[in-house]
């Protein structure tokens, strides 16, 4: 049986809620629950009662250049979902919540905090044969207003990666480990391709992000075992200014949640470019 959420240990526990909670808060109008996937198509096929669909790709990047979407566009993405200032937004969805991290990120840059992660995702919820709808909510549009988008305090761009390498401070490679000895240019089972070269980031630690759930439910480890990977195995250390970076920002995004909320590092940043950028850039260093 999985531990109680407030039993781990973690430093924000008030940052997962569990399958029981949702279950629960179903008909909660202070509630939004956002439900993001790798595959779109995961949505239509069933999904929580009431959950609105945040797609990674269309909703959440600028259409032409590879950047987020911008502040009105974030403002439009919030009134069509029915979600307010005040709405407590709860993200789940495939790929033990790669996405759902990704989207929680994404809202924070504009200064969305009243967010919140189901522990074990998508796959938690079907593992213990909980409902899914294929009916799709309509909620009133809301007059949202969004911060300026903050691309300093939890986003890394390549310039900022550059000067941390030379700096010799930590960098965290959450890919698997053929990305990171340059075997390979993505996960084994995804096709070869985005980047010219393979390896990694002079001096980065290699933690796949898949040490940080359980196998059996992809539920987040406790925070002392997490502590036993990421301190007593790569000797990182709460007070350190820490980039984490995967492919294209979304295992990272996943990393960095488990580095911020669960155990309660304040200066970590999402390398979003990743190795998609860094593998084609001219000049930058690169080890194997």
């Amino acid at each position: 049986m999985t531990t109680p959420i407030d039993a781990r240990g973690y430093a924000h526990p008030s940052a997962l809620v569990s399958t029981d909670w949702v279950a629960a808060h179903l008909n909660d109008p202070g509630v939004r629950i956002v439900e993001s996937n790798e595959d779109p198509l995961l949505y239509t096929a069933g999904h929580i009662l009431g959950a609105v669909q945040v797609d990674w790709a269309r909703d959440l990047n600028d259409p032409l250049r590879r950047d987020y979407l911008q502040r009105g566009e974030f403002e439009a993405l919030m009134s069509r979902s029915g979600i307010t200032p005040e709405t407590l937004v709860v993200f789940y969805g495939d790929k033990n919540n790669w996405w759902a991290a990704y989207a929680l990120w994404v809202f924070l840059l504009f200064g969305h905090s009243n967010v919140k992660i189901m522990d074990g995702g998508r796959a938690k919820w079907e593992l213990e044969a909980r409902p899914l709808t294929r009916e799709v909510p309509h909620y009133p549009a809301t007059a949202y207003t969004a911060h300026d988008r903050d691309d300093r305090t939890i986003r890394a761009f390549r310039d900022q990666v550059l000067t941390h390498v030379e700096a010799g401070l930590p960098l965290v490679d959450v890919r698997s480990p053929g990305e990171f000895t340059g075997e390979k240019l993505h996960m084994p089972e995804y096709p070869q391709e985005g980047a010219l070269r393979g390896g990694h980031i002079p001096g980065a630690q290699s933690v796949p992000w898949s040490r940080a759930v359980n196998t059996e439910d992809g539920t987040f480890k406790p925070a002392d075992e997490l502590r036993a990977i990421y301190e007593g195995e790569k000797g990182l250390a709460a007070e350190q200014d820490i980039i984490a970076y995967c492919r294209i920002g979304e295992r990272s995004s996943h990393t960095w949640f488990v580095l911020t909320y669960l155990l309660g590092y304040p200066h970590v940043r999402n390398y979003d470019g990743s190795w998609t950028e860094w593998g084609n850039l001219v000049g930058v260093p690169i080890e194997k």
